[in-house]
Parts: C-alpha cells; sequence; structure tokens
C-alpha cells in the first residue's frame, strides 16, 4: 500500500476539516473536502525533526537560525532556479496574514488594489477589510469544442484596471481554478505592471504542487531575467513573494511563512509594519518543521505529486464519464478540483445545500471565491484516493 492510501483519522484533533463540520455544515455527517489542508501524514523528516525538538524539556523564546533561511534558499534554487538572498527574506506567521500586511504597509487607505476572481477569498477580504477599493480583472472562462474548460487571463482589461490601482494581488498557480501561469501570459503581466509602476503581490504558496503537464515560473526571477541588466540581481523591483512549505508538506497549522522582498525600501516598510503589529514568528516548532521540510521533504513531494496527479486523472475522468451535469477544470497545479455545477441550474445557497443533504458532502462553495464563482464548488482531492472516489460516487448517486 502506498503511504497515501493510509487513512488517517483527524477527528477529535482539533481539524478545522473534521471537528468543524457541525458548525460549518450542520451536520457532522459529510465526508470533509473543503479545508485545504491533506488527510496525509507530512514527511518523517518533520516528524523526527519535531520530536526531537519537543524532547528538550524547554520551549522558550527562539529566534530563527540561519540555517532555517539556508534551507529556504537552498530549496528556491533546486526546485525553481531562483537565486534568493539573505537578506530579502522576511518571516511571516502565514500566507493569509502577509497579504493583509502587504495591503496595510504599502498601500494607503481607498488606493485601488486589483485582484483576478474567482480568486482564494482572503484576497478579497484583505483588501476589504482595510478599507481598499477592490479593482476586479477577472478571468476569462473558455470552453474547447469538447468540452473542456480553460481559464485565461484578460491582460486588455488588467491595463485599464493598473491605470488606478497601486497594487496587484496575483495568485500563482491559481486557487481555486489551478491554471499554471504560461511564461508568456506573466511576462505579458510583468510588462503591465512596468508601464504602470504596478507593485505585485505574488502568492506562490502553490509552487511546488504542479503536474508533469505544467510548469512553474516564479515571477520575480522572471522579471529579474527580463530586466535590461538581468546580470545586475540587486536592480530593485516591484514584486513581492509569498511562499511557504504549509500546503506543500501538509504542515499549515504550524504557521510559518515568508515573504520574498527584494526591494530594500518595499522590504522596510513592511519590516516597520510587522514589528508595530508585535506579532511572533518565532514559535520553535514552527520554525523546525519549516526547515526540516525543506531539508528533508524532496522525496516525499515527488511520491506525492504522483499520486494526485493519478488521483486528479481518474476524478476527472470519472467526473466526464458518469456526473454529465458536472463539468471539472482540470487543474495543473494545487489539489483543488474547479467543479461546474451552473447546468443544475440551483442557487448558491441551494447549491450548497444539495451537496450537503443530498451527497452528504461537504465543499467549499465557489461563490466565496467573488466574482464568476457562482454554480461552482471547490473539491479537495489532498486525502486517500479511495476517499476522492467515494465522494464522486456520493454525487453521481445524488445526481441520477
Amino acid at each position: 500500500m502506498q503511504r497515501f492510501d493510509k487513512t488517517i483519522s483527524r477527528e477529535a484533533s482539533s481539524s478545522l476539516k473534521y471537528d468543524g463540520r457541525l458548525e460549518t455544515f450542520g451536520t457532522n455527517d459529510v465526508l470533509p473536502m473543503w479545508v485545504a489542508d491533506m488527510d496525509f501524514a507530512v514527511p518523517d523528516a518533520v516528524t523526527e525533526a519535531l520530536q526531537k525538538r519537543a524532547n528538550h524539556p524547554i520551549y522558550g523564546y527562539s529566534i530563527a537560525p540561519e540555517s532555517l533561511y539556508q534551507a529556504l534558499i537552498d530549496w528556491l534554487l533546486l526546485k525553481h532556479r531562483w537565486p534568493v538572498k539573505r537578506e530579502w527574506i522576511v518571516l511571516t506567521p502565514g500566507v493569509v496574514p502577509s497579504l493583509n500586511l502587504v495591503v496595510a504597509a504599502l498601500t494607503a487607505e481607498n488606493a485601488g488594489v486589483i485582484v483576478q476572481p474567482p480568486v482564494y477569498f482572503p484576497f478579497l477580504s484583505a483588501v476589504e477589510s482595510q478599507h481598499r477599493r477592490l479593482i476586479e480583472n477577472p478571468l476569462i472562462l473558455e470552453e474547447d469544442d469538447l468540452g473542456n474548460l480553460h481559464y485565461q487571463m484578460d491582460l486588455l482589461q488588467l491595463d485599464t484596471c493598473a491605470k488606478e490601482a497601486s497594487l496587484l494581488m496575483f495568485c500563482s498557480p491559481h486557487n481555486p481554478v489551478g491554471r499554471v501561469w504560461l511564461k508568456e501570459e506573466l511576462l505579458a503581466l510583468l510588462a503591465v505592471a512596468k508601464k504602470h509602476s504596478l507593485i505585485i503581490l505574488a502568492d506562490e504558496i502553490h509552487a511546488d504542487l504542479v503536474f508533469t503537464d505544467a510548469q512553474h515560473y516564479t515571477l520575480s526571477r522572471l522579471a529579474f531575467e527580463a530586466s535590461p541588466t538581468p546580470s545586475s540581481i540587486d536592480e530593485p523591483h516591484a514584486i513581492i513573494t509569498a511562499i511557504s512549505p504549509s500546503k506543500t508538506f501538509n504542515i499549515p497549522g504550524l504557521g510559518l511563512s515568508a515573504l520574498i522582498i527584494p526591494d530594500a525600501i518595499y522590504r522596510h516598510t513592511i519590516q516597520s509594519h510587522l514589528a508595530k503589529m508585535a506579532v511572533s514568528v518565532t514559535n520553535p516548532f514552527s520554525m523546525i518543521a519549516f526547515e526540516a521540510a525543506y531539508r528533508g521533504g524532496a522525496d516525499w513531494l515527488r511520491e506525492l505529486m504522483a499520486y494526485l496527479q493519478t488521483t486528479r486523472d481518474e476524478a476527472v475522468a470519472f467526473i466526464r464519464a458518469h456526473i454529465p451535469k458536472i463539468n471539472v477544470v482540470c487543474p495543473q497545479g494545487t489539489y483543488l478540483l474547479w467543479l461546474d455545477c451552473r447546468k443544475l441550474n440551483l442557487g448558491d445557497k441551494a447549491l450548497a445545500l444539495f451537496f450537503v443533504q443530498e451527497a452528504q458532502l461537504g465543499l467549499s462553495n465557489g461563490a466565496m471565491f467573488g466574482r464568476g464563482g457562482n454554480g461552482f464548488m471547490r473539491l479537495n482531492i489532498g486525502t486517500p484516493r479511495a476517499n476522492v472516489m467515494k465522494a464522486l460516487d456520493r454525487l453521481k448517486s445524488a445526481l441520477s
């Protein structure tokens, strides 16, 4: 049996995905496939490092060791050919706090901030809760002759939006639609940003979760390469990248991430804002897991991606063959399926109730992801394949 086929009970472990079902769906009798964490045991290297640290009986105030920074630098160079300097790295308590931090630190009240819906819902709340002006550049949904769905960026409309914005919040790979952007698309995006002096916050938390039929390009690295003087790695540029081992190695509950900020002025501004918030990023267990994952998780990740790709392919094939009322966007990255349920002709509340009451499934309602999410549902396949197929069988039965 593959390690990822093993069923591990998460009930009564304070798991949001499992122990939060009653509050979220009104019942515990649903198969939970909503929260974007996985039901897989983490790499052995992470568990062993945490156990070793736990054996030391004092858990006092801690500092981030230089070895942690070096582990991240080594990973980004090995996996993404991105040479990151130590001083560019700012540790943060998570990617969602990072989104809010950048918006607060680098934009003024009522400033225009661009998002590309349907998109991870904290993008929307990070703008609106801090009284910035939300500017939407919706993704374009296309359907080919075979009924396959595919999302594109609307670069022409983005150019218009950028005229009245100071920041673009960019999701790459994209959650929830699963797009891994082409190099040509990213270069076009960079051209728009340069034309309008637009700061880009690139959420690349899913950068390591890309299938073999796609390739992730780090936006910041592309910007350096596209520079007239690409050899000058110290050249300031307005791209801030949010990264974390949390999705890659299934440790989001440990809450540690990083912002990569090449520009010294932006970096100082964000560090100052972070200091004013008095938020600690030095939980000893978070730091131990962060470093251990990047140092010892590569083989585990290769196995994971092979497993998830098979799950993705089988799930997409099953939906297309047996659930004709629902279309599915085949993701190029992430472990999320974006289900097009518009043919069911249900409002968003009715659609959510159908999944809970008829299919006994707990999914994320597409409406929460903003414009273009109505009539969609997001399904998490980061679970043993038997669970995914069980969920699809339930959905097939409910619709028949």
